[in-house]
């Protein structure tokens, strides 16, 4: 059994998704969610789903092993579902390889330090690009430079809004982490 831990900051809809499609599943099973918001939705998805969840601190990220070493001895996979702060390279050691991300953009573009969410996707839209997309990508101590594992696009229109856009991003996102994250395990994990 591959355990995936889930890293999440805000409302957890791709980290409910997650937990949806491996629910019933004998060979992947998301054991655990993170998350550094004490107000953040993904917690009450993951009460609903028996998923276990653990709200910490900048501290037990930063300063302490608390939260490498609960992630050593409860996931294989770290996942980042909308996690918004950077992983610091004592877990990125722990994890070589294995901690997935997922970005509203087509990295190259859009990505580093405060790229996310509707950011992303003003600046897609105050460029004039004519579309956009979703990158799976592995995590390194860069932010999002790590080697890219999948990416898909969709048209923006000339009179898409940024909100728009952030809605079909969603659909594109709801639509392929998971199974896109089963086939990494599948490969990687040799299951």
């Amino acid at each position: 059994m591959v355990r995936i831990a889930i890293m999440a900051s805000g409302n957890g809809t791709n980290a409910e998704k997650i937990m949806q499609y491996f629910a019933g599943s004998e060979r992947i099973k998301v054991v655990l969610v993170l998350t550094n918001n004490a107000q953040a939705r993904v917690l009450e998805r993951a009460r609903r789903m028996n998923v276990g969840a653990v709200v910490f601190d900048r501290y037990d990220l930063y300063e302490s092993d608390n939260v490498r070493v609960l992630l050593e001895d409860q996931a294989d996979i770290v996942v980042l579902a909308g996690f918004l702060w950077k992983i610091p390279a004592s877990i990125i050691r722990s994890f070589p390889g294995r901690i997935v991300n997922i970005h509203p953009a087509l990295l190259p573009a859009y990505g580093g330090k405060g790229m996310y969410g509707m950011h992303v996707h003003r600046a897609v839209k105050e460029a004039g690009e004519d579309k956009t997309g979703i990158t799976i990508h592995l995590v390194n101590e860069d932010y999002d430079k790590g080697r890219v594992i999948f990416q898909t696009d969709v048209s923006v229109l000339p009179d898409d809004t940024p909100d728009d856009i952030a809605a079909k991003v969603h659909e594109l996102e709801y639509r392929y982490f998971a199974p896109q994250l089963e086939k990494f395990i599948v490969e990687q994990m040799n299951l």
